[in-house]
């Protein structure tokens, strides 16, 4: 993934106010909106938390892929810059939210069982159980030691803070941090900006990677073959599919039952309301993981070998 990529996600995520950009610690004011403190690093955090070594940095998985790996390193290096302006700053990588976390994607059967069974596919859950951490986008899930150090930071401590972590651009070619910890940080792992000429010569060639995995992976005549005997359980089972591409079948279901949310969200929807909503989601997460479990033990693997983040004419 490129780093102006990298840069466009971070801004639109906090933008939305999901990434936990915000310290945990207690601490005093050193008179200049610093604080100073320990921070907590909290193993119990929502979403999955990474766990800190005794230093307070995140330990980088062994097993991970450069790109996740990367993650690591951001935030390690964020918290660093951080303290060095006076403040504490957890550092934190978001298992749940990661696109290959097998509970979700289905890579993992058991986990992705256990998890529908009780969430779905996480579409109505948070209306339904707005205090579980685990539930995508519940209240408890965006609270974090982050956004509870920064709550109890004064006016002013909160703009130093603030100041300190950058300014983003949200929009536009361009996007992502302009200066503050966040850029020093994503500079010092990802190496410094391309030009624009620069920039467009690596898409250009990160978008034909992406294109060439799509065709390995739709041409696959095994991969074929199961996605068209997962599409056929699926109807069996009530539910028709809008493809039956290796590379989209996986996600179809989840994309028919989003495509039915009501236009607001579900963010004001009572519990009484969701629940039977939640029920119908969860009956058809669990048909498409049982259909689909053949497909995912091929595809998975073959994904790997073949990156691909979908789009172009895969």
């Amino acid at each position: 993934m490129s780093k102006i990529k990298v840069q466009r996600s971070l801004a639109v995520t906090m933008a939305a106010g999901l990434l936990p950009l915000l310290a945990a610690c207690g601490g005093t004011d050193d008179g200049n909106g610093a604080v100073s403190g320990t921070a907590t690093k909290d193993a119990a955090a929502p979403g999955g938390q990474a766990k800190s070594q005794s230093s307070g940095d995140l330990a980088v998985p062994e097993d991970a892929d450069p790109e996740t790996k990367k993650k690591y390193l951001v935030e390690n290096a964020i918290a660093a810059c951080m303290k060095k302006k006076g403040f504490d700053y957890t550092p934190q990588v978001d298992a749940a939210t990661d696109a290959s976390n097998g509970a979700f994607s289905g890579a993992d059967y058991a986990l992705a069982k256990q998890y529908r069974q009780k969430y779905g596919f996480g579409l109505y859950a948070a209306a339904v159980y707005p205090d579980d951490p685990k539930a995508p986008n519940s209240k408890a899930s965006e609270e974090t030691p982050n956004s509870r150090y920064f709550a109890q930071l004064t006016p002013a401590q909160q703009t130093a803070y603030t100041k300190a972590m950058g300014q983003f651009v949200i929009d536009g070619p361009n996007s992502g941090p302009t200066d503050g910890c966040v850029k020093d940080a994503q500079d010092k792992v990802y190496g410094p900006g391309k030009s624009a000429a620069e920039q467009e010569k690596e898409d250009a060639a990160e978008a034909e990677r992406n294109r060439q995995s799509g065709q390995a992976l739709n041409g696959d005549a095994e991969l074929v073959r199961l996605a068209q005997s997962y599409a056929s359980c699926l109807k069996k089972e009530g539910i028709t599919v809008s493809t039956t591409q290796p590379t989209g079948i996986a996600d179809a279901v989840l994309f028919s039952l989003s495509s039915q949310l009501p236009a607001d969200g579900t963010a004001d929807m009572d519990k009484n309301t969701a629940m039977p909503l939640l029920t119908k989601e969860i009956s058809a997460a669990m048909k498409d993981l049982e259909c689909g479990k053949e497909f995912r033990a091929a595809y998975f693997p073959k994904l790997k070998a073949h990156p691909y983040t979908g789009g172009g004419k895969g």
